[in-house]
């Protein structure tokens, strides 16, 4: 199975001059678990919710004056729509990460999610639990 078969194609992007206030305005809007960041057009990385309240809210930062840039994550890492899943497995183990952004030559074309491969791949759920959720969750 290909990532093109179980990526979202509804990727939400934000300017990276954008403020955090902007991104929160956009999470309400559109209700997605991401936004992905833009420099010039290009994907300059990733802002997550919980870049949002780690990154702004605990550190009290003014959401109305910081700028995506110096909250998102930079060092973005991506799978390519033409990949086996197994591949976007693969990169979510090894980088502890729960989203994929998903790309082609024309630049970012989806976001694949640790729900969305257990969604298509159930055999892969098990895997999914004992090697990335288990040793995160603390009784």
């Amino acid at each position: 199975m290909l990532v093109k078969e179980v990526m979202a194609k509804n990727v939400v992007t934000i300017d990276c001059n954008k403020t955090v206030f902007d991104a929160c305005n956009m999470y309400r809007d559109y209700k997605v678990g991401c936004l992905i960041v833009t420099d010039e057009g290009k994907c300059a990385g990733i802002v997550t919710e919980r870049d949002l309240i780690e990154r702004t809210i605990c550190h009290r930062r003014d959401p109305e004056k910081t700028k995506i840039s110096e909250i998102m994550t930079s060092d973005l890492k991506t799978v390519h729509a033409l990949d086996k899943i197994e591949k976007a497995i693969e990169l979510i183990e090894r980088y502890r990460i729960k989203k994929l952004p998903v790309v082609k030559e024309d630049g970012i074309v989806g976001i694949i999610t640790v729900t969305d491969i257990s969604r298509a791949r159930p055999d892969l759920s098990k895997r999914f639990i004992d090697s990335w959720v288990k040793p995160r969750w603390k009784d």
